[in-house]
């Protein structure tokens, strides 16, 4: 690869004036001098190394973003990239990370042990972690002294030291499971496959909306999804006989409502009119499911913008605004819920 002092040398000009012509810094080089620049560089196929500029100035350029891989072989596939709420929060992260002039190294592990090996010899900017749980995000932190933003991360002791873009997660179910009762609903299972993180705070909005309209919970109204190929089987089974004693389903994510939808299908049941259902999300499968789900929206394209610029304003040091960003949600109606009189 040709250097720029052997171009500034063959072209009779000095190494900073090429430089400048290089980086866009053309304000005192004549018109002249820049095109004849332009064109040697056209000649010779110049690519500047931008490794090389970005150590010399103390920075890679490069955002690292790290998503702990729960077992997402639910019903169709061992690929985490496949859950369509994933895949739009990777693509706004990546977007908003190109915008900013940086770029995105992505790295996907189910051990945190391992993830905590890897990023301590990275040498990026700083860190988006997404999809941590319990103390995943304080033991990154602990490790990892350059600016780190999480997202959907909370420790079950609630000291997070981080900052953590997420949700009201707990108002959103909150809001979904009321409509679901101010329709008639007061058997309502819960459906999920796990009581952490996220799907905690959703548990809890579940559990105060049954509260407050004086309705008894108790833990059969829990319906345990089990990761794996399995679940088509046994586990579908065994929660599409326990679905008759219930009137809805709240499902903490539009891909967990997407499954029950179709083994309940499968199974001769209706929807809505043998059992109501209602998602979190509002990601393709809303949209496109029969019948089409009503849920709770989130924006994961914003989130992962957010959550990019949040970080991209420590790198740059300015502090965040929170620790704890929290965006809004809002219950979007669609024909999977029906009222019952």
């Amino acid at each position: 690869m040709i250097t720029i002092k052997e171009i500034a040398s063959r072209l009779g000009l000095s190494t900073t004036t090429v430089s400048n012509v290089i980086h866009g810094k053309t304000r005192e080089v004549s018109a002249e001098t820049i095109e004849r620049v332009q064109k040697f560089l056209e000649e010779v196929e110049y690519v500047p190394n931008i490794n090389a500029r970005n150590l010399a100035q103390g920075q890679s350029k490069i955002i690292g973003v790290v998503l702990k891989s729960l077992d997402f072989r639910l019903w169709h596939s061992s690929n985490i990239l496949s859950d369509p709420f994933v895949a739009d929060m990777i693509g706004g992260i990546e977007k908003a990370v190109r915008e900013a002039g940086y770029y995105m190294m992505l790295y996907i592990s189910d051990d945190i042990a391992e993830i905590i090996q890897h990023i301590s010899i990275w040498n990026v900017d700083g860190l988006i972690l997404f999809s941590m749980m319990d103390d995943d995000g304080n033991r990154v932190a602990a490790k990892y002294h350059k600016p780190i933003v999480c997202i959907d991360t909370y420790s079950s002791k609630n000291n997070d030291d981080f900052v953590n873009v997420g949700l009201d997660d707990e108002k959103g179910t909150y809001d979904a499971v009321q409509y679901l009762i101010s329709n008639g609903h007061r058997k309502i299972g819960f459906v999920t496959d796990n009581r952490v993180g996220v799907d905690e705070q959703r548990f809890w909005g579940y559990r105060r909306a049954l509260a407050e309209a004086g309705i008894e919970y108790s833990d059969k109204n829990f319906f345990f999804l089990k990761p794996g190929e399995e679940f088509a089987n046994k586990n579908a089974e065994k929660l599409c006989k326990k679905a008759k004693d219930y009137t809805a389903l709240f499902c903490c994510s539009d891909v967990y409502a997407a499954v029950m939808m179709a083994a309940l299908k499968e199974r001769g049941f209706r929807i809505p009119e043998d059992i109501s259902i209602i998602g979190f999300d509002d990601n393709l499968y809303a949209r496109i499911c029969t019948p089409r789900l009503t849920t709770v929206h989130q924006d994961a394209d914003e989130k992962g913008r957010v959550a990019v610029e949040t970080l991209v304003g420590m790198i740059t040091g300015r502090g965040p605004v929170s620790k704890k960003i929290r965006l809004e949600t809002r219950l979007v109606i669609r024909d999977s819920v029906r009222r019952i009189e």
